[in-house]
């Protein structure tokens, strides 16, 4: 794919508003005709760009009531052991994100609980169990103040 021109940029904002728009109202918002939205729209599914589409759901009225950010260093980088840590954190379900990063923390994760309980059975029998784990630091989220998914165009 090309660079992306002004039309694709306002395709990919009204995604990002509503992923579920139907191909005129997508070429309504976009100012371009219906089928030269949807060949664009594939275009940008086909390269990458938009990578798929998910319902935004209310974590407090689920349940889940702790969002905390997880700072977590390990005793070495040997490549097996990192692989496995990656492997096991991608299974949890609870953890919303994770990101390899560099100071302090290889790895920064942001964890859903129902509760201050439920988030500590996860660190005692998940988090702190996984090898070569060295330290953990939490920082509870007191409320939330943006939470968006839409990137910058």
């Amino acid at each position: 794919m090309t660079a992306l021109d002004e039309t694709d940029r306002r395709i990919l904002a009204a995604l990002q508003r509503q992923g579920r728009l139907s191909a005129q109202e997508l070429a309504e918002a976009a100012g371009a005709s219906a089928a030269s939205c949807w060949r664009r729209r594939k275009a940008l599914e086909e390269a990458g760009i938009v990578k798929g589409y998910a319902a935004r759901l209310g974590r407090e009225k689920l349940g889940l009531a702790v969002v905390a950010f997880v700072h977590v260093t390990i005793e070495r980088q040997y490549a097996k052991a990192v692989a496995e840590i990656e492997k096991k954190i991608r299974m949890r379900a609870e953890v919303i994100d994770c990101y390899a990063t560099t100071g302090d923390a290889d790895f920064t994760l942001r964890v859903v609980a129902r509760d201050i309980a439920d988030y500590d059975r996860f660190l005692q029998k998940f988090l702190l169990e996984l090898p070569e784990v060295r330290q953990v630091r939490s920082a509870i989220a007191l409320r939330e103040i943006k939470a968006t998914t839409a990137l910058p165009l």
